[in-house]
């Protein structure tokens, strides 16, 4: 009672079903409250549709309205059944009903007889209603014998009945949207697979009733929808059904609903259609429905795509389904593509694309022929322009697909017994793209964007983070294998490595594939060459086995057919074994005799001799007989018989010298009793004789005809694809995609440039552009000479090399035009990015760069990219160039140099199309500003300078050509110079160069600078070298790279330091003595280069031929008043920095650049006076090395040095085992440097170098300089004596001389000094002396020399001189000295004192008394 009264209380309130719902869901009371409601609506429509009369107002009899309401009244009242029905409270929704409830009514009606077609309609209508909103689904009871009554009452509905052609329009259109609404329904799976047929049967009548003329173009356009909406809901189920569904016939007939096997039918039936699309025509007579056959090829393609795209890889899983696309559909396309429209060419390309898309691996002998029979034939133009056209378009999709080019590569061109599909594609693109006389076509403009396209597909795909080197490029096959059936397996090969190792297995396919083509055109041209040929690959063992021979007979492309048959009917034993082998490589299962003989007898051409065709036939027959499947023959002898039968009927049918033609009867007649003494049937020998009277086997005829895909060869092809390996799909690989390109790399690149050289508009040169630099994407791995080939191109199309064109035409052409800027651009461009495979082209390069320079177009950051520094192939004036300088480029600020410096492809696009249009009002570049600053701006963009700068990322073989390019136009090869003036600036700017490539490898300066310093010998024999120009610029440019390298950071070895310095002043050596003269032109130039490395950086210098080069040359250039005060300055700071710089590896180079400038005439007194002083000095170093053992201070660098330095100091040690130590050695050079000093022409000079040859002396007796007996010997013979020697001679000289008494009487005095300085160091080094061997007949030298000196005053006249009064007393000193020290003595057996004293008498007979008292 209380919930009663709660209940009660609540009636104020809103019913609770249409209380405001809070959340998105809706109540299902509602929902089928809305479902009752529209189906009592439409059983009202129905009802007042059926009780309409055709004339309201007419009046009917009683019994005739009572008849006529008998005639309805059972679906009248079925219809008011249903309405009593639909309110009432029932159990559940009504998806829970049973649909036939509420349906029946409505399809009672559908197929009455009686009910007008307006009743009809409106039933139909409200079956598609409850179809559209899902009043049932699947699991609603009843709901399988609903779709299928819905069906039933579909195809029962009898349209035939209806006279008004409107009104059967009307409810046709409605069959129709009721059947694609049941086949999308989500109870449809239930519909079994017959009842599926059916309904696409159903479908197509509509279509061909509607097509036959008796439908309007709206009922055909809505019937061929619903065709394809039914096709698209029965195939979007295929990947939903289990993989053997389709031949579980079971599971489809126990009611689980439609499966593959409608699927196949439906596709059965699509590809009858293709086959049958003639017999579809409406002829004459009214039979057919379609208007013409393209519209049923369209029609049919169209639904065959559309189960393609729905089914996808599913089809696969279904063999039957599988095999109709196999056996069936394929062949449909090769034929028709070829006889077809362009429409109908278009469809077939894409119904291929799909089947490649999806089915590829099932596909692979099938689109093999697909594209040798339909897309390379007719995109050849063999078919006309218009499908010509369509051909490429659709090839280009297929190129157009991410992993095409690579798979079409490995399944087919690496596959031996293949066609090379992917080569022959790219050539035809390359032929079709190939630019002739006049604007580019269509066709050309297709086959030129998939060119591109195929380019840029391999060039994305083979970058790799580290480039392989060369060598791991190569392919060895060093074993032979039967690569022919040889598969890959890849079991046991896991991860990366394995990965690799299938590459390898690609590549040696493909390897060998290439050798079988050479051996097969060696092998035409001599078979004993061939053969070898094949032992040498290892194509064949050795000796040859009969099966690899076989195979190599059977798939070589190319091969001789006349060769290979009469190679396999020759007698001999190893010949009969390769033709069983030969034979046994086909596959006759199941296929009748002509057909089988058509394609044993395609592979290669009869002997003319009989026996050889017996031979042959006979292997045939025999394995015609080992795989017969229908028994009709019972020994291979009646197969053999038979076989030469045909080949006799193919001749005497065939054969035009043959006038009475062999019958069918005759041909019966001759062939009883043959099998087994029976005859053959009837039937069997009758087919064969129609198929040969109607189609000739080929057997004797050498001419090349077009094949065509026939019945019986298409058989066999889907009989080899069973047994073939299946499409292997696959992704780049760095190794392979390489290799994919050279495949088509010549064409490619040749038809690149024609299409540049031919076009005009500027998207077509930008894409041409683009493909250019993909191709050096690629090549840079490996392939050098396509980047060589590719540069050398875009050098042409530059313009400026044009040897024809004068500077004016150049420079006209480079301001006016498109297509030689873009050239330009992606020329340096193309050079920045890839420059490590470079190579020859490199040359070109340079070439192209020096003709900009002289068209004035080059900025300064080329070759001053700092902006710190003059070059010395500027124009502006610098020391060293006597004043030859113009203005040789535009120099630009810093802010106008190229926006950054990335080397990606990427930027490189951009900045062509950012260039070459602006995009404020669309002009053109060619419109802004003047022709100069435009041109300035394309060049600044190629970034030239950062070819050399940044050339340390080259690799040695590619920065050695460009330096070689360099310095050969340097020397004037390939150059031609206008002016002089050219000529100097053109050879200034190649050295600039050289110099910016030194600089930016000095780091690995010893292995990059050898070859170059070869070219320089090399360049000097050229027939125009001209020396002046190349000499004098290379030593300042050479010096400058000097000054680089020792002033670098030192690398982690010093003896490459060593090497590399060694290198370099090899160099300047070689530069100056091809034309010493440029030591007096350049002498500023050199010699402000010498004093700043010895000044600021001689602690870099590191090898004797390194000081002794710059010693040299600083004495040499330092003759040159303009000069000499830099050079001596230098030098004495070298000297004077307590030998900081100086070595006993330098010490001699030193002392000579000393002598070289104390002695000149122009040196100031005080100059030399210093010089010979620090000379004098540098004694004391050699004290200090000699107590050292011979370290050097200040500089332990040289105890290694290179192989130059080593010689040197195998000398040094030679000579020091020879003259007792090597402080004695450099003594001696310090000596005899000033010894030639006291030469000199300056009294105060000479008489200075004696003075200081003296200190020198005093200076190691007194720092314990050992010299030894022999070192004291030496220094008297080279050095005293010598001196004294030449001044004597010098002295007589002058006295010779008329007016020469002040000459004579200075050296005179001179020659007294030295007299003077041999007694003070005879007196010196007298205890060492006396221990010499030799001492005696050093002593008679001594005498000599004094006795010499007597006589100089009597023979100068001049009378009682200097020398008279000197020679005396220095003999008296001398020999008081050795009787002190007891050297001379009386003594028995010494001759010495005899010798003197006698000597004395004819010397100095006044000091006879004096020395020798009785």
């Amino acid at each position: 009672m209380a919930r009663t009264a709660a209940s009660d209380d609540d009636d104020d309130g809103p019913p609770p079903a249409y209380a405001v719902q809070r959340g998105p869901r809706r109540d299902p009371r509602l929902k089928d409250l809305g479902i009752s409601c529209m189906l009592n609506t439409e059983v009202a429509a129905l009802l007042a549709v059926i009780r309409r009369r055709p004339d309201p107002y007419a009046y009917l009899p009683p019994a005739v309205a009572a008849a006529e309401e008998a005639t309805f009244a059972g679906l009248i009242q079925s219809l008011k059944s249903l309405r009593a029905l639909l309110f009432q409270p029932r159990l559940g929704a009504w998806r829970c009903s049973d649909p036939s409830m509420y349906l029946s009514p409505f399809l009672d009606v559908v197929k009455s007889e009686e009910v007008p077609p307006a009743a009809t309609g409106v039933a139909l209508s409200s079956v598609l209603k409850v179809l559209r909103i899902d009043v049932f689904d699947e699991c609603s009871p009843g709901a399988r014998d609903a779709v299928h009554a819905i069906l039933t009452a579909l195809t029962n509905c009898r349209i035939e009945r209806i006279a008004d052609a409107g009104a059967e329009e009307s409810v046709l259109l409605r069959v129709l949207q009721v059947l694609a609404a049941l086949l999308r329904t989500r109870a449809a799976p239930l519909l079994s697979d017959s009842a599926v047929c059916t309904a696409v049967n159903t479908c197509f009548q509509i279509v061909q009733h509607a097509a036959s003329g008796r439908g309007s173009e709206l009922l055909q356009r809505t019937a061929r929808h619903c065709m394809h909406e039914i096709l698209q809901a029965v195939f979007a189920r295929l990947p939903d059904i289990r993989d053997d569904a389709a031949d579980d016939d079971t599971s489809l007939g126990s009611g689980a609903g439609f499966g593959a096997r409608c699927m196949v039918n439906v596709f059965n039936f699509l590809c009858s259609l293709l086959l049958n699309a003639s017999d579809m025509v409406m002829s004459p007579e009214g039979q057919g429905a379609f208007t013409s056959e393209e519209d049923v090829m369209l029609f049919s393609l169209v639904l065959v795509n559309s189960a393609v795209e729905l089914g996808g890889e599913a089809i696969g899983k279904h063999p039957k389904l599988l095999h109709l696309i196999q056996d069936d559909l394929f062949y449909h396309l090769i034929h028709y593509a070829t006889e077809s429209s362009p429409l109908v060419l278009s469809m077939i390309c894409s119904t291929a694309l799909n089947l490649y898309h999806f089915l590829r691996r099932f596909l692979k002998l099938q689109l093999e022929a697909f594209f040798m029979y339909v897309l390379l034939r007719v995109g050849s133009g063999g078919s006309g322009p218009q499908l010509q056209e369509v051909a490429i378009e659709g090839l280009i999709s297929f190129c157009r697909q991410p992993t095409f080019v690579i798979e079409m590569y490995v399944n087919y061109d690496c596959e031996p017994v293949l066609r090379n599909v992917f080569e022959e594609v790219g050539k035809l693109l390359c032929k079709a793209a190939f630019p002739a006389s006049g604007p580019m076509t269509t066709v050309q403009l297709q086959a030129f964007e998939g060119l591109v396209n195929m380019i840029t597909t391999i060039a994305d795909n083979i970058e790799v983070e580290k480039t392989p080197d060369h060598d791991a490029y190569a392919v060895d096959v060093s074993e032979f294998r039967l690569f022919w059936t040889e598969r890959w397996e890849a079991s046991g090969n896991v991860g990366d490595r394995g990965h690799e190792t299938w590459v390898d297995f690609v590549r040696k396919r493909k390897l060998r594939k290439k050798k079988v083509a050479i051996a097969a055109n060696h092998y035409n041209r001599d078979q004993k060459k061939g053969v070898e040929f094949l032992k040498l690959c290892h194509l064949v063992p050795t000796p040859p086995e009969p099966r690899s021979m076989a195979y190599f007979l059977r798939y070589s492309p190319g091969l001789d057919k006349n060769k290979i048959g009469e190679f396999l009917g020759d007698p001999d034993e190893f010949n009969l074994k390769v033709l069983k082998e030969f034979t046994e490589t086909f596959d006759f299962t199941g296929a009748i005799l002509d057909t089988a003989l058509r394609t044993y007898l395609e592979t290669f051409r009869l002997p003319g001799e009989s026996q050889k065709i017996q031979r042959i036939l006979e292997a045939f027959s025999e394995r015609f007989f080992e795989q017969q499947t229908t028994g009709v023959f019972a020994t291979k002898d009646a197969a053999f018989i038979l076989c030469y039968s045909l080949i006799m009927l193919n001749t005497d049918l065939h054969n035009p010298q043959v006038k009475k033609k062999m019958t069918e009867e005759d041909f019966i007649r001759n062939n009883r009793a043959i099998n087994d003494r029976k005859d053959l049937p009837r039937e069997y020998l009758s087919e064969l004789f129609h198929s040969i009277s109607t189609n000739a086997i080929t057997v004797f005829s050498t001419a090349a005809a077009a094949v065509e895909m026939t019945t019986a060869r298409w058989a066999d092809l889907v009989k080899r694809s069973r047994a073939m390996e299946p499409f292997t799909p696959c992704d780049f690989k760095h190794k392979l995609s390489r290799e994919v390109f050279i495949a088509v790399s010549g064409p490619a690149v040749a038809t690149l440039g024609a299409i540049f050289d031919c076009a005009d508009d500027e998207e077509t040169l930008n894409q041409c552009v683009e493909g250019l630099v993909s191709v050096a994407r690629i090549a840079r791995y490996g392939l050098e000479d396509v980047l060589d080939e590719l540069l050398c191109c875009l050098c042409k199309f530059t313009t400026l090399l044009n040897p024809y064109a004068t500077t004016e035409e150049t420079l006209f052409t480079f301001s006016n035009e498109l297509k030689p800027r873009m050239a330009t651009l992606g020329l340096f461009t193309i050079a920045n990015r890839f420059g490590e495979s470079v190579r020859g082209a490199w040359k070109n390069v340079v070439d192209c760069l020096l003709k900009l320079k002289r068209l004035k177009l080059l900025p300064q950051s080329v070759i001053d990219p700092d902006g710190g520094g003059v070059c010395s192939g500027s124009g502006s004036e610098r020391p060293g160039h006597r004043h030859r300088s113009s203005d040789t480029g535009a120099i630009f600020p810093s802010s106008h140099r190229g926006a950054g410096t990335s080397r990606h492809v990427s930027g490189m696009i951009g900045r062509f199309s950012q260039f070459l249009s602006l995009d404020s009002g669309g002009e053109s570049l060619l419109a802004v500003g003047s022709e100069f600053e435009n041109n300035l701006k394309i060049i600044q963009q190629c970034q030239v300078g950062n070819i050399f700068t940044e050339s340390a990322k080259l690799p040695d073989e590619a920065l050695q050509n460009l330096g070689r390019a360099i310095i050969f136009a340097g020397g004037g090869k390939g150059q031609k110079f206008s002016t002089p003036i050219e000529e100097e600036e053109t050879v200034g700017f190649c050295w600039d160069l050289v110099v910016l490539l030194g600089s930016a490898n000095l780091h690995r300066f010893a292995s990059f600078w050898p070859p170059l310093h070869e070219c320089f010998n090399a360049v000097s024999q050229l027939p125009l070298f001209s020396s002046c120009p190349f000499a004098e610029k290379a030593i300042v440019a050479l010096f400058r790279i000097a000054l680089r390298l020792l002033s670098a950071p030192p690398p982690p070895r010093a003896a490459d330091n060593r090497v590399s310095e060694e290198l370099v002043f090899k160099s300047i050596n070689l530069m100056w003595k091809l034309d010493k003269e440029i030591l007096d032109t350049c002498c500023e130039g050199i010699s402000e280069n010498i004093v700043k490395l010895l000044t600021e950086h001689a602690g870099g210098v590191q090898t004797p031929l390194g000081w002794k080069t710059l010693l040299h040359l600083l004495s040499v250039t330092g003759r040159h008043p303009e000069t000499f005060d830099q050079s001596v300055v230098a030098m004495v700071k070298l000297m004077s920095d307590g030998g900081a710089h100086v070595t006993r590896f330098n010490y001699a180079p030193v002392i000579e650049a000393a002598f070289g400038f104390a002695a000149l005439k122009i040196s100031p007194l005080e100059i030399s006076t210093k010089i010979l002083e620090l000379m004098a000095e540098s004694v004391n170093w050699l004290i200090q090395w000699h107590k050292s053992g011979y370290s050097d201070p200040g500089n332990n660098g040289f105890s290694g040095s290179s192989s130059s330095s080593s010689s040197s100091a195998a000398a040094s040690v030679e000579d020091v085992s020879r003259m007792g130590n090597l402080a004695t050695n450099m003594f001696i050079k310090l000596a005899e440097a000033l010894r030639k000093t006291s030469l000199v022409r300056r009294e105060e000079i000479r008489n200075h170098a004696v003075a200081e040859l003296g200190r020198a002396f005093t200076f190691a007796a007194t720092g314990d300089l050992d010299f030894g007996p022999a070192g004291c010997l030496a220094c008297f013979n080279l050095v005293i004596f010598s001196m004294v020697d030449d001044l004597h001679e010098k002295t007589l000289e002058y006295s010779r001389r008329e007016g020469a008494e002040r000459e004579t009487r200075s050296m005179e005095g001179t020659l007294a000094a030295a007299t003077e300085l041999l007694a003070d160091v005879f007196v010196l080094l007298l205890p060492t002396l006396a221990q010499a061997p030799g001492f005696r007949t050093f002593w008679l030298g001594v005498l000599r020399r004094m006795d010499t000196c007597m006589k100089c005053d009597l023979a100068a006249g001049g009378g009682a001189g200097v020398m008279q009064e000197l020679v005396p007393r220095m003999l008296t000193r001398m020999i008081m000295e050795m009787k002190e020290k007891e050297v001379l003595v009386p003594r028995e057996d010494d001759e010495l004192w005899e010798i003197t004293h006698i000597q004395i008498q004819w010397i100095a007979p006044t000091v006879k008394e004096e020395l020798f008292p009785e």
